[in-house]
């Protein structure tokens, strides 16, 4: 089976230009600055004569309450059926706090380039070697990742001016999938309405992340990715003098001993088909004092991430009310020996400490104060949750901070002063996903990474590895979905900031529901200074892949 007729050797400069343009776009994530792209995207899309005459198969699609107004580029090539292939990227970047005084550089590959050169010795060996050889481009942004969306342009551009074109190609910028993927979540929702409104047949969805090599003589394709989600833990102590420890509950101690019993812990990380997600890592960790004085904080909170390739919110979340429930017990165990120690040298009778385990959810903890409180409650919490909403749109606290203010103005209308833990998720949430799940793969879609690897070697000499889970998190995991209403439930009973300030179109999901694939170009040291993807497949390789790819979905 061969390739579409494609001058190859022109699209490769073609991919070099448009990619040169896009960098130059300083996108920083979660800032205005992402915006910049639409003018790139129109002016760009807005010269091809197929989408001159067609007007109505690109555009922008709007992030719906989006407070920086930003919107998904998308572009479409119709062909002779409804089978139809996404090519998904996103084009947000991180900061260039790194680059120090190569910041002016960052984003002007061949000036980088000589810059870099000046400065070898700064850089790692492995970095200087790739810059002597002129085998990778090195700049911010082109490696994660608009080396990956420059070839979904070019070869849609490239598309546009075949003739009798089978199938359909639509090709998806998002931003912010370095924050919450808002870009991702709004691209499912236009891509519900093109279903419906063209009767597309959506086979399969390929996102160009930069892939990285164990081996560097093999390239990767991953058929789907880890998830993620952000449990917080909120502990409420006992207040006392520090003279007078015994007298009240550090909850700095109760949270330490949770952050011991969860940081790294491989028991919080699936194993799936030989492949493993990293162990969980804590992210944030602060107690409530913002002043001196000589008393025990009343509450210590914080969050951590735990990557999953199997794991549901529901199974997750019990997993850490248990944690939570032996660390608080190890802590009050603690407590009491020394508090009989202390006893024993002062003389003074032995008795317990009169502190008991107690761990709820966040739903839990509504329920309880709304009990309490019923409609007054329920107007203070609302306001609240208005307030806290404006203050993380001015930039005035961060989305965790308004998540444990929440939580503090639930506390105003509970009772129960004695001390316990608290916990929930935090936004983002990524599910888990991977083809070896999805039930609903297209027969041609079907062990694809296998098929591509015939192609690769057969036409490069290249192998190419499968892998199941792109560990790097990543867009994909908003392609397919079995069971939207339990996945809602389960996530929004726990998530104070959903629905308000953070949701998912669950129900659009499961209407697009397609497999996935990650075909990208090469690509090291994401987020840092050498940053670099690599030219072979930037200009060359990939290009071939991916036409390959959409080749044998079209069969």
């Amino acid at each position: 089976m061969r390739n579409h007729d494609i001058d190859f050797a022109a699209l490769g400069g073609r991919i070099k230009d448009i990619l040169y343009q896009y960098v130059g776009i300083q996108t920083f994530t979660n800032t205005a600055g992402e915006r910049l792209v639409e003018d790139f995207f129109t002016d760009h899309f807005g010269q091809i004569e197929y989408f001159k005459e067609h007007p109505e198969f690109w555009g922008l699609y709007p992030l719906e309450n989006d407070a920086l107004g930003r919107n998904v580029c998308w572009a479409m090539v119709r062909g002779n059926s409804n089978k139809t292939v996404v090519l998904v990227h996103h084009y947000d970047i991180v900061d260039i706090e790194d680059f120090k005084m190569l910041k002016p550089f960052a984003f002007s590959p061949d000036v980088l380039a000589k810059e870099l050169a000046k400065h070898r010795e700064m850089l790692p060996p492995d970095a200087q070697k790739d810059l002597d050889e002129d085998t990778f481009v090195f700049c911010r942004g082109g490696c994660d990742m608009k080396a990956g969306g420059s070839i979904q342009y070019a070869l849609l551009e490239a598309y546009s001016q075949l003739e009798d074109f089978e199938g359909n190609v639509i090709v998806i910028g998002v931003p912010d999938e370095e924050n919450l993927s808002a870009g991702m979540r709004a691209a499912d929702r236009l891509l519900a309405q093109l279903k419906e409104e063209y009767g597309l047949e959506y086979l399969m969805m390929i996102n160009s992340e930069p892939h990285q090599r164990k081996d560097f003589s093999k390239g990767v394709f991953s058929e789907g990715t880890v998830g993620k989600m952000m449990p917080f833990v909120y502990v409420r102590g006992f207040l006392s003098h520090a003279g007078k420890v015994f007298e009240g509950l550090n909850p700095v101690s109760v949270l330490s001993e949770i952050v011991t019993r969860t940081e790294i812990n491989m028991a919080f990380a699936d194993a799936v088909g030989g492949e493993a997600a990293p162990p969980p890592t804590w992210l944030y960790m602060k107690d409530s004092k913002d002043r001196y004085d000589v008393s025990m904080p009343l509450t210590a909170q914080g969050c951590f991430s735990v990557l999953t390739q199997k794991q549901t919110p529901a199974e997750l979340l019990e997993r850490v009310r248990a944690t939570c429930e032996e660390g608080f017990e190890a802590v009050i165990g603690r407590m009491n020996e020394n508090y009989a120690d202390f006893c024993v040298k002062t003389g003074q009778p032995v008795k317990p400490l009169p502190w008991k385990v107690k761990v709820v959810n966040y739903g839990e903890l509504y329920a309880e104060a709304e009990s309490y409180g019923g409609e007054e409650f329920r107007k203070a919490y609302e306001e609240e949750m208005q307030s806290v909403l404006r203050d993380m749109q001015e930039g005035k606290v961060h989305m965790i901070e308004g998540n444990f203010r929440l939580i503090e103005r639930i506390y105003d209308y509970i009772e129960d002063i004695s001390p316990r833990v608290v916990y929930g998720l935090l936004p983002p949430y990524y599910p888990n996903v991977s083809n070896i799940y999805f039930d609903g793969i297209a027969p041609s879609a079907r062990d694809m990474s296998e098929r591509l690897n015939v192609y690769t070697e057969e036409m490069y000499g290249q192998q190419y590895t499968k892998e199941y889970f792109y560990t790097g998190i990543c867009d994909l995991s908003y392609i397919n979905i079995d069971d939207p209403k339990k996945q809602r439930d389960s996530v929004a009973g726990s998530m104070p900031l959903f629905g308000e300030y953070y949701d998912i179109p669950f129900e659009a999901i499961k209407e697009i529901s397609m497999a996935g694939i990650n075909i990208g170009p090469w690509g090291k040291d994401f987020h840092k200074l050498t940053e670099r993807v690599y030219k072979e497949d930037l200009y060359e390789r990939t290009p071939h892949i991916l036409d390959h790819a959409i080749t044998l979905l079209f069969a």
